[in-house]
């Protein structure tokens, strides 16, 4: 979801990373569900990827039902 929310802004994950002050390999582990972010590394990047209220609810309800 992450992921895909990257490609629409037309970010590449090093760009994301930049933008947030996150490592490329966190950006890289989260999108490949490798690990799940702490809050504030997610506040981050949906404040960088400006999602909606329904599209976080969406990654929320994803990460839950792992």
């Amino acid at each position: 979801m992450l992921e895909n929310e990257r490609i629409r802004k037309g970010y590449t994950q090093e760009k994301l990373a930049e933008i947030t002050e996150l490592d490329p390999r966190t950006i890289l582990r989260i999108e490949k569900n490798y690990t799940i972010p702490k809050i504030d590394t997610y506040a981050k990047l949906v404040v960088a990827l400006e999602m909606t209220n329904e599209e976080i609810g969406k990654h929320i309800r994803k990460i839950a039902l792992k």
